[in-house]
């Protein structure tokens, strides 16, 4: 029902959307087809002096846990998965804290610098908010639950810069082949605490696990290639890129690279609106190393239970302003569901990824 109604709501977005926005008569007015899905960045450039503000709200919900390509219930973890940390004082030799979900919001603002027709400038920052949903067992062994808590975060997350550098010579006017070289700052904390239920029926405050951390503490190197193209009324475009950490953070690790391939076509039947379809391949490494503040008998404090590979399907729809106030704002939307995850788990499954986006250039 939670799907149906987010669906519901992009669907009477557009139908609103349609009277302000279509304007057939202007031959110079922007093209829906112009833009990649709003979930992929850095997809084009702007021609020198051009300028681009951004507005991104994703969000991301998951639920149940999964380990390789086979699921988990919280009481099969709580009675068959060891504890990394067992041995140490208060630790059961089972985990006896497991999550149940977790929801992550992120806000996006960016802009975009035609510095030449060749090169575009593009910073981008982000506000995170996450919550995730614990079942606390008693301590030893058995599924006798004590209750349940939820663990909260908020705040700036990792800021990047980026160059998108044209490798095409610009004279097809249907056609971009982009080169990305990106940093990522580490503007984020790494240090989040939240006050948790224990095994023991205590509630101390703890660091929290690296899933509910804001940053990722490195600087990364963030390359990408895009490649888009029109023909008609279709547009397609596929884009490879990869986050590589540069080295391990203040408190003794760093995230996995991360390497991502996503390809889609999209199809314009007026101007002023394209509906997409877009793959997205993800494959995470683990991390590497480990803080020594993050120790608890739940799965998201051990770093080897991150990372994996996922394939997701997304739709989407470009509403592009075609004349008058709305001329070269766009409105869009995306709404990304699962198709195949193998995880280094167990941990928590994404079930569905929205990002909805609003675009000003000029």
């Amino acid at each position: 029902m939670k799907h149906q109604t987010l669906l519901a709501g992009l669907v009477l977005a557009c139908a609103t959307a349609q009277p302000a926005l279509a304007h057939e008569d202007d031959a110079t007015a922007p093209h829906a087809k112009d833009h990649a899905p709003i979930g992929v960045m850095g997809d084009h450039r702007h021609g020198k002096g051009g300028w681009m503000l951004s507005y991104r709200y994703m969000r991301m919900e998951m639920e149940g846990n999964r380990d390789g390509t086979d699921t988990l219930s919280p009481d099969e973890i709580a009675t068959a998965v060891p504890n990394r940390f067992a041995g140490q004082p208060m630790m059961p030799p089972t985990l006896r804290v497991v999550p149940e979900d977790m929801t992550m919001n992120m806000h996006m603002a960016g802009v975009m610098y035609g510095l030449t027709d060749r090169v575009t400038l593009m910073g981008m920052v982000n506000w995170l908010s996450s919550e995730m949903t614990h079942i606390t067992y008693q301590g030893g062994m058995g599924t006798d639950r004590l209750g349940r808590f939820t663990a909260e975060s908020e705040g700036f997350g990792d800021s990047s810069v980026t160059a998108i550098i044209g490798l095409d010579d610009g004279s097809d006017p249907d056609r971009q082949i982009n080169l990305n070289i990106g940093v990522s700052i580490p503007t984020g904390s790494i240090d989040e605490t939240s006050e948790v239920l224990s095994p023991m029926n205590m509630r101390p405050t703890l660091r929290m696990p690296y899933a509910m951390q804001l940053g990722s503490g490195t600087w990364d190197i963030k390359p990408a290639l895009t490649l888009r193209q029109h023909a008609g009324q279709w547009s397609f475009g596929a884009q490879g890129g990869a986050t590589i950490r540069l080295d391990e953070n203040d408190e003794g690790y760093s995230l996995g690279d991360r390497y991502e391939a996503t390809a889609w076509a999209a199809f314009e039947p007026q101007p002023w609106i394209s509906v997409s379809g877009r793959l997205k391949a993800v494959t995470q490494g683990k991390i590497d190393g480990i803080d020594p503040a993050i120790m608890a008998p739940v799965q998201s404090a051990d770093p080897d239970n991150y990372g994996g590979d996922t394939l997701e399907a997304l739709a989407g729809v470009n509403l592009v302003g075609q004349s008058g106030a709305l001329h070269g704002q766009r409105l869009a939307f995306e709404l990304g569901l699962p198709l195949y995850r193998d995880l280094n788990g167990p941990q928590l499954e994404t079930d569905l990824t929205l990002t909805v986006g609003w675009q000003k250039a000029w």
